[in-house]
C-alpha cells in the first residue's frame, strides 16, 4: 500500500524541497564545518538581518534524500532544497547557499547565528521551539522500520532485545525512546553509517523515515521495511534564530504562495511519485478537507 513519511530527522517523521533550479552549495567533502559570520541585523538593505545581504545561509543534510541530498556532483537537491530555493526567491532573500551539518547540531547552528535558516524536513516539536521559531509546515508522513530481509524482525513489535539504529537528535530517536524501550539504541551521525551498519550485521534495524526506506531499499535489495508508523503531528519546518519575526513573516508568505499556486504539488509529485498527499498544502480550490493522510 502506499504510504509516504517524512523525516524528521527527528528523530521522528527524514527530509526535502519543479524546475530545475540553480543552487549554489557546497560539495559533500566539504560540508562538515559550520559557516562562518556574525549576525546580520536589520537595515534597509538587509531587512531580514541575514548574515550577508543577498545570500541565506542554509544549514542542511547531505544523505536525506529525496528531502535534501547531494548529487553526483556533490550539489544539494531534493524536496526541500527546491522549495526552500523558491521561497527564497519569492521572499526577496537573494541565493540560497546550502551547506551540510550533522542533525544532532544543525538547530543550534541555526540558533546561534552560524546560518540563517535550517533546511532538513525538520520536524516541528514544542521542545526544539525551545531553541529555534519556525515558519509554517509544509510536509508531514511516516516513520519506519528499516531491516534486512533475514533479520526476523517483521513489524516495530520485533524490536524488543534489538539493536536498533536512529540519527542522533532527530524525531525518531526521540520516537524510538518512547515507545521502543526495550531495544537498545544505536546513536548515527547520519543515514547512511547507520544503513551501512545495518548491511555489515552490526545493528539488526534502523529506524527511519519512509521516503529515505524506499530509497535504501532500491540501493540494497536485501534490504525491507518492516513497519511504516504514521506521524503528523510535528510537520517539517524551515528553522530560523528566534527573534526574527521579519523573517518568520517573509518565509510563511512565500511558502504559502508556492503551495496556493500549485508550485509545492508539483514539486511533492516529483520527488515523491505515489505518495499519498496531504491536502492541507494543495491550493485551497483543490482541498476537499483539510485530512489527516492515511495509509
Amino acid at each position: 500500500m502506499n504510504r509516504r513519511t517524512i523525516l524528521r530527522p527527528a528523530g521522528l517523521l527524514a527530509a526535502v524541497a519543479a524546475a530545475a533550479l540553480v543552487l549554489s552549495a557546497c560539495s559533500a567533502g566539504g560540508s562538515t564545518g559550520s559557516a562562518a559570520g556574525a549576525t546580520g541585523s536589520a537595515t534597509q538593505g538587509n531587512p531580514y538581518g541575514l548574515i550577508q545581504a543577498g545570500t541565506v545561509r542554509v544549514a542542511s543534510l547531505g544523505d536525506a534524500k529525496p528531502y535534501t541530498f547531494t548529487d553526483a556532483k556533490g550539489d544539494f537537491t531534493g524536496f526541500d532544497v527546491e522549495l526552500f530555493t523558491d521561497v527564497a526567491k519569492r521572499a526577496g532573500l537573494g541565493t540560497a547557499v546550502f551547506t551540510g551539518q550533522d542533525f544532532s547540531g544543525l538547530l543550534s547552528a541555526v540558533a546561534n547565528h552560524q546560518f540563517d535558516v535550517g533546511v532538513a524536513a525538520i520536524g516541528i516539536t514544542a521542545d526544539r521551539k525551545k531553541t529555534v521559531d519556525f515558519s509554517d509546515g509544509y510536509l508531514a508522513g511516516y516513520l519506519s522500520v528499516l531491516t534486512t530481509k533475514t533479520s526476523g524482525i517483521d513489524s516495530a513489535k520485533g524490536l524488543d532485545g534489538k539493536r536498533l539504529g536512529v540519527v542522533q537528535g532527530t524525531l525518531q530517536e526521540t520516537y524510538a525512546a518512547a515507545h521502543f524501550p526495550k531495544a537498545s539504541l544505536v546513536r548515527f551521525p547520519d543515514n547512511n553509517s547507520a544503513v551501512s551498519a545495518l548491511n555489515s550485521g552490526s545493528i539488526d534495524a534502523h529506524f527511519l523515515d519512509y521516503e529515505a526506506v524506499k530509497s535504501y531499499i532500491a540501493q540494497y535489495p536485501d534490504l525491507k521495511d518492516a513497519d511504516d508508523i504514521p506521524s503528523f503531528d510535528a510537520p517539517a519546518g524551515f528553522a530560523i534564530a528566534k527573534g526574527n519575526p521579519k523573517l518568520k513573516a517573509a518565509l510563511n508568505t512565500a511558502l504559502h504562495a508556492a503551495m496556493e499556486d500549485g508550485t509545492w504539488k508539483k514539486l511533492y509529485q516529483k520527488w515523491f511519485p505515489g505518495s499519498p498527499m496531504p491536502e492541507q498544502y494543495l491550493p485551497k480550490a483543490e482541498q476537499t478537507s483539510t485530512p489527516t493522510p492515511s495509509k
